[in-house]
């Protein structure tokens, strides 16, 4: 049985999730890398990511750095005598910090490898209308989520699940992947499988522009990005409503086929509802967020808000 020493690397509440499994399950945890604190929101008050957070509160020694080749921080980083290295939803490392550990560096990725690589997974499995994902752990080498497969775990994708929901499925998922991990690298019975060369399917960051909702698209692709994206960064869309622009962010949504003749992007709207015209079919729009207001379901919308006879969506 080895005696592991390990450094943990994360950021967001995803890997949190991972962090206090492996607390839980008793293993030693020497350290935490995390990304620096920054100022957020209209405040500009300093934010400490969730891994901060949760180190905090349970006293692991912590280290931010800005830059991961500065020879102090490598300093720091030999001075633990960490012997693992785990990262989740932290950033690409230099080889002289993942090669560092003697029993390796892996990383937790929330999809199946090869599929699904870059720094988006859940979002675009959803997006692309994907039935399958999953989380996979793999070591760490020069590339970006291609090194060698250690243990992979799959997950069924609802009709109707948002990214927020797939995301928590995925999180426990991987809380369990991860501790399973450790253990079989603790008794020194890893067997790894070199990822296979399939057609990859990509996970590139979603900027705004990705989030813009093309009605001309199908019905099935409007639905898909919209979940795909709610909760966050959220899909969005433009009202033209008696010669105004508001930018409008869609959440909740259902789906609906039926043959009509209404030109794409317009709105049907009644007392109780809000239907948006879309290729073989209909958008029916549950929860939105006009541009400075909060969030709500369409029925309190309609209850203070004009729709125009001849508002659209564009």
């Amino acid at each position: 049985m080895r005696n592991l020493r390990i450094l943990f690397m994360g950021t967001p509440d995803f890997a949190v999730a991972i962090l206090d499994a492996l607390i839980k399950e008793k293993f030693t945890v020497v350290g935490v890398i995390t990304a620096p604190d920054k100022p957020a929101g209209r405040g500009r008050k300093i934010n400490e990511s969730a891994v901060k957070k949760y180190a905090l509160q349970n006293n692991l020694p912590i280290l931010q750095p800005t830059n991961l080749k500065n020879e102090d921080f490598i300093n720091e980083l030999e001075s633990l005598n960490a012997n693992l290295q785990i990262v989740v939803a932290f950033r690409m490392l230099p080889k002289v910090v993942w090669e560092m550990p003697k029993y390796g560096t892996f990383n937790l990725h929330a999809s199946l490898l090869p599929a699904y690589r870059g720094a988006a997974p859940i979002n675009w499995a959803i997006i692309n209308g994907e039935t399958k994902t999953g989380v996979t752990t793999f070591f760490i080498d020069e590339k970006i989520d291609t090194g060698s497969i250690i243990l992979q775990e799959e997950a069924l994708i609802e009709d109707t699940e948002t990214v927020g929901e797939l995301h928590d499925k995925l999180m426990l998922l991987g809380s369990k992947l991860v501790v399973k991990t450790v253990q079989q690298i603790e008794q020194n019975k890893v067997e790894t499988i070199k990822q296979p060369k399939i057609e990859e399917k990509s996970a590139p960051k979603i900027f705004n522009t990705t989030c813009e909702i093309n009605w001309e698209n199908s019905l099935n692709s409007i639905y898909n990005l919209i979940r795909g994206l709610n909760p966050y960064p959220t899909a969005w869309t433009t009202l033209i409503n008696n010669n105004e622009e508001i930018k409008v962010k869609i959440y909740d949504v259902k789906k609906e086929f039926e043959t009509h003749h209404y030109k794409v992007g317009t709105l049907i709207i009644s007392k109780k509802e809000i239907k948006v015209a879309v290729q073989r079919g209909f958008l029916i729009i549950e929860s939105l967020q006009l541009a400075g207001k909060r969030k709500m379901d369409s029925k309190s919308l309609l209850n203070g808000f004009t729709f125009y006879k001849n508002a659209i969506l564009r």
